[in-house]
């Protein structure tokens, strides 16, 4: 069971983080949160797809790492991930967001910190990266983690604006993935969404306008260009087979 808590570098001096990547630190899944602000990277590797969240309803953009829930065709137990780029939701290991009340101008601030799940599995204090130096400073690894949250909340921020302009403008449209392996392994994906390339190329005028000066025009053109990378997939499983 996860167990969070703030990050600090008097209780945590001796923490170390495994970070290799293994089905037994929880990589091996079929698919993880992506945001915007990693569009650019994401989109080279992986398929991009936008789901809707069971509890919220609203839309959330996902990577495809494999067809079955449980299968991350990246993952390699001998040789690591498979790919230039890794998901920040999966490189920041057991860090995430946590939120602190802070004062700011005279006024309650929430603000983002950084928080830590003690229970899991790549946290020990003999094996891995050192999270702070000897003397109490960031290492290198931490604040590589930092920049990584950093991405994820900044992200955050701006992910149900990207889908409320994309659903103003009916860019959305259901997308169902048929997969053929061979004769008696094919896959049917669905319940994903991606950009209406035809609807898309036909905006002009302010709708184009306000949708590029928002950034979330090149955010529409990579999701469309990442599922490209759904052959990647087939290739990745083939080789397994």
């Amino acid at each position: 069971m996860a167990k969070h808590v703030l990050l600090n570098n008097i209780t945590h001096k001796d923490l170390k983080v495994i970070t290799q990547h293994s089905a037994r630190f929880g990589d091996n899944v079929g698919s993880t949160l992506t945001f915007p602000t990693e569009f650019g990277d994401v989109q080279r590797e992986y398929p991009i797809l936008f789901r809707k969240d069971e509890r919220s309803g609203k839309f959330q953009s996902v990577v495809l790492l494999g067809l079955k829930p449980d299968e991350n065709l990246f993952l390699d137990e001998f040789s690591g991930w498979k790919a230039n780029y890794i998901p920040a939701v999966i490189e920041r290991g057991p860090f995430l967001i946590g939120f602190q009340d802070q004062s700011a101008d005279g006024g309650p601030e929430r603000a983002p910190v950084v928080h830590l799940d003690v229970e899991h599995p790549r946290v020990n204090d003999s094996e891995g990266k050192a999270v702070f130096l000897e003397y109490g400073g960031m290492s290198p690894y931490l604040e590589r983690i930092n920049q990584l949250l950093q991405r994820i909340y900044e992200g955050m921020q701006i992910s149900d604006a990207m889908f409320e302009a994309f659903s103003a403008l009916d860019l959305i449209e259901p997308v169902t993935l048929e997969i053929e392996i061979n004769e008696r392994e094919q896959y049917r994906l669905q319940g994903n969404y991606t950009i209406s390339a035809e609807k898309l190329a036909q905006l002009q005028g302010d709708d184009l306008l306000r949708l590029h000066r928002s950034g979330f025009l090149r955010c529409a053109y990579l999701a469309i260009e990442s599922l490209g990378n759904v052959q990647r997939l087939i290739q990745l499983k083939n080789a397994r087979a």
